[in-house]
């Protein structure tokens, strides 16, 4: 158990019959950076039952948030769904990840591209002043299938806006770009379709996506990864790691999960 901390659950939010959220306490010496993962999950039988998971939270606040889908036959997640207020969880003490501002280079527009739960670092970097700080403005995009998998939609355009210390940089340079597939909506389309089309950049009122000036943050579904590595491998951007800045950059660790 050395290498967890056993915390306590302090709420749950299911968002859809597939999607849930929860808090949970957060031990002081835990540390991480906006955008980073850490393994979280159950003890079963006596044994540590992990996946990796995003942090939603700021890097700054006092409990831990992260957003999950539900699984009928997965390991894990059949289980953490059924977590409960009291309930103990298991949270990695090396938090790791590449979603990081400081993997990219300054530019003009950040592009935070996420589909369903691929969400959750960004809300935890849209928390965070120096994300904004190397760019002009930051675009997060979201896609999900239905209008009900949008979470935290209240946040990023509410109450983000009228927080004390990130509402300037909210309301100055964050821009919300939600799409479904699969309802009716504002926005309607895979992440990808829109962005290759110049759609998404048409309703922004936002010029075309250039390597000289604009930077892609990714995070989800193998499809979008794919579609994406090869576009960027095609125009031959530069991948940002923790060693070397670049122009955009990509969460691996969920693809095979």
């Amino acid at each position: 158990m050395a290498a967890f901390y056993e915390e306590k659950v302090l709420a749950v939010h299911h968002w859809t019959d597939s999607l849930f959220s929860f808090t949970c306490t957060r031990d002081p010496t835990f540390r991480f950076k906006s955008g980073q993962f850490s393994m979280i999950g159950l003890m079963i039988d006596d044994r540590p039952l992990l996946r990796a998971y995003s942090m939603v939270s700021g890097h700054w606040e006092e409990t831990l948030e992260f957003l999950s889908i539900k699984v009928a036959d997965g390991p894990l997640t059949s289980r953490l769904q059924h977590i409960r207020p009291g309930d103990p969880v298991l949270i990695g003490r090396k938090p790791v990840g590449t979603l990081l501002a400081e993997t990219l280079l300054p530019g003009r527009t950040l592009y935070m591209l996420g589909t369903g739960t691929g969400l959750a670092p960004f809300m935890s970097l849209i928390k965070d002043p120096d994300t904004y700080e190397p760019f002009e403005r930051v675009v997060l995009v979201h896609g999900c299938r239905t209008v009900g998998e949008l979470a935290y939609q209240e946040q990023i355009t509410r109450e983000l806006h009228a927080h004390e210390l990130l509402g300037e940089f909210a309301r100055d340079k964050l821009v919300y770009y939600p799409t479904v597939t699969r309802e009716p909506f504002i926005h309607q389309g895979r992440v990808t379709d829109l962005m290759f089309s110049g759609k998404l950049q048409a309703d922004l009122g936002l010029d075309p996506v250039e390597r000289a000036h604009d930077r892609v943050m990714l995070c989800g579904s193998p499809g979008l990864l794919a579609d994406y590595g090869a576009w960027f491998e095609q125009g031959g951007w530069v991948e940002g790691t923790n060693t070397r800045q670049g122009e955009y950059v990509i969460e691996k660790a969920f693809v095979e999960k």
